[in-house]
């Protein structure tokens, strides 16, 4: 990271939980992170828009707006309820900014580039926030439980795959370089769409969509194993 920065640059974007591998950074890594920002005159931004999915019991999401005090004059974070509510359609998401001078700038670089709240987004994000709780729970025990089903049919029933458990959100992470590109191996054999890992910068790789019904998931796993 060193190495990358230039006096060009003026940000540092973080994704925490991490898409698409799922991870879950520590507080103290956050802090190296914060450090690191201080040491070049960045601004973190911190997309946390899977925190509410964090499916380790033993993970914990620590936000950029709970790191030290010495930090909050260069913190942007990120939050909306769509992934977690599935309520990505309505285009409600919004930045917490602590320090005034960041926020006003935040506001005028903005300009038109982004549209404006609508009044049922307010209204459903609200209501998710309010009182969508034990539905959030119920969603993570069922999250939990596809992550552990795709995991064991890669490990058990395809050679050549490769997968780690995620710490949180609805995505895996697989490896897939034993068929080369397995995005597009698995479109033309199978008729799956699966996102690229090319797209992250790890071809080889792609990621799978765990958030659905679980015969759906396993309909999709069984093509996969069936076109190895």
């Amino acid at each position: 990271m060193e190495k990358a920065v230039t006096p060009k640059t003026r940000i540092f974007i973080l994704c925490n939980p991490q898409n698409p591998i799922g991870r879950v950074f520590t507080r103290e890594e956050l802090i190296q992170l914060a450090e690191f920002c201080e040491r070049h005159d960045l601004i973190l931004v911190s997309d946390e828009i899977h925190c509410d999915l964090i499916l380790d019991p033993e993970a914990e999401h620590v936000s950029a707006l709970n790191l030290p005090e010495r930090f909050q004059n260069r913190t942007i974070t990120l939050l909306a309820p769509s992934k977690t509510w599935n309520i990505a359609g309505l285009g409600y998401a919004f930045a917490v900014i602590p320090d005034d001078s960041v926020r006003r700038r935040f506001c005028a670089a903005r300009g038109h580039t982004l549209s404006e709240i609508n009044a049922l987004s307010y209204y459903a994000a609200e209501a998710a926030y309010r009182h969508g709780e034990p539905w959030r729970q119920d969603l993570l025990t069922y999250l939990r439980g596809n992550r552990d089903t795709l995991v064991e049919f890669i490990r058990t029933r395809c050679p050549g795959l490769s997968i780690e458990p995620g710490q949180a959100t609805y995505l895996a992470w697989i490896n897939g370089s034993s068929v080369g590109n397995p995005a597009q191996h698995f479109e033309k054999t199978a008729g799956l769409f699966l996102s690229d890992g090319a797209f992250f910068q790890w071809p080889g790789w792609f990621r799978f969509n765990f958030g659905c019904p679980r015969a759906r998931m396993l309909e999709g796993l069984e093509k996969i194993a069936a076109h190895l």
